[in-house]
């Protein structure tokens, strides 16, 4: 952040921008702090969710170096000003905050607070938040705040911007939730399906090397072998139904590993032959990694259930600046000037809202009897 203030619309502007940029709750709670910080020219800023048993469940600081943070200790209650604001929901502006009778002190390792200014963050009825600064860096005569008229008013408007945000982010972060659930059942559906048949096979063959034991050993030998590799086979799809369903592959393991362990896995269970390539591509934000795991998956499925295709290519590579994914078939392919049709059988549209939402952009390319392209491009990587 700068060391100086910034005013007028412009700074307002920038500091909205910022705040709608973000869909992760923690960045956009770092991003209105630090917002509301060089906004009103503050040496500290803090914001802190409410939980329901008297603490917070999310406590951002701007203005205190992560040596202090680990020094000062636990998250604070909610009590005196906190408390104030947050349950009597009304802003909170003092000269000197160790003055006020709620003051209930604070660790020893926590900076000095002298003037101060906090607001609720409101979502209608309901406190979500509270956004709190102190110490004005400005020259303060003895005995009045730092804080103004004008900065409260500044800062509730900024406030209500983040409830929107802040509301935004956590709408996000559920609908991630469910998509990653969705994702994860259909998987499984899947791996039951490959791991069922392969067992099926398994039972069939081992009764026919029962039945072949005495008239025919050599054969028996035979089925016997075949059995090893159906067993082999189907522990491999266990493992695999492991290793793809386990919580958190795309934000531990990263984009292009994420891709890879899903595409052998669906190599495995279909007879298309299911291939990846990755190079030279970095890490993305979250959201575009995101996005571009969807689009993949969602254009992996329709090649696999419904193009008749006999082998499907994944790519991850830059271009430019840009980072591109492209998967394609050699299937049945679609006519594109049927396009609104197919969009809503395809699942198109879902995958350009995707692309769209992250900065980028989804070409299709497709004829009938010619295979089907499906490209998005994001910027960065």
């Amino acid at each position: 952040m700068s060391h100086g203030p910034r005013s007028g619309l412009t700074a307002v502007s920038s500091a909205l921008l910022a705040m709608s940029r973000h869909l992760e709750v923690r960045d956009v709670l770092k991003t209105i702090v630090a917002s509301a910080r060089e906004l009103l020219d503050a040496q500290y800023a803090a914001l802190g969710v409410p939980d329901d048993h008297g603490g917070f469940a999310q406590f951002v600081v701007d203005g205190v170096s992560d040596e202090q943070w680990k020094a000062i200790g636990p998250l604070p209650r909610q009590h005196g000003i906190l408390a104030a604001m947050l349950h009597e929901a009304a802003p909170e502006r003092l000269g000197d905050v160790r003055k006020d009778p709620r003051f209930g002190g604070w660790p020893s390792a926590h900076p000095d607070l002298i003037d101060f200014l906090g607001l609720p963050i409101r979502d209608g009825d309901e406190v979500i938040g509270a956004l709190f600064l102190a110490n004005k860096n400005c020259p303060k005569p003895e005995g009045t705040c730092g804080f103004t008229q004008d900065d409260e008013e500044l800062l509730g408007i900024l406030a209500q911007h983040a409830a929107i945000a802040l509301t935004n982010a956590r709408l996000y972060e559920r609908s991630r939730e469910l998509t990653i659930a969705e994702e994860r059942s259909r998987l499984a559906h899947e791996l039951h399906d490959a791991v069922s048949q392969k067992l099926f096979s398994l039972r069939l063959t081992a009764q026919a090397a029962a039945a072949l034991v005495d008239r025919d050993p050599a054969r028996a030998k035979g089925e016997l072998h075949q059995v090893a590799t159906l067993a082999a086979e189907a522990a491999d799809e266990l493992r695999a139904a492991v290793v793809e369903l386990r919580p958190a592959a795309l934000e531990e393991d990263g984009l292009v590993a994420t891709l890879r362990t899903q595409i052998q896995v669906l190599d495995r269970a279909h007879t298309a032959r299911v291939t990846f390539t990755g190079r030279g591509v970095k890490a993305l934000p979250a959201a575009q990694e995101e996005a571009m795991l969807r689009v993949a998956q969602e254009a992996l499925h329709n090649a696999l259930r419904h193009s008749g295709a006999e082998h499907v290519d994944v790519t991850l590579h830059r271009r430019g600046t840009a980072t591109v994914l492209r998967v394609t078939d050699d299937g049945g392919g679609f006519d594109p000037r049927t396009v609104r049709r197919a969009g809503r059988h395809l699942g198109l549209v879902s995958m350009r809202d995707r692309a769209n939402g992250t900065g980028g952009r989804l070409t299709v390319r497709s004829a009938p009897g010619e295979g089907t392209t499906i490209e998005m491009e994001v910027p960065g990587g």
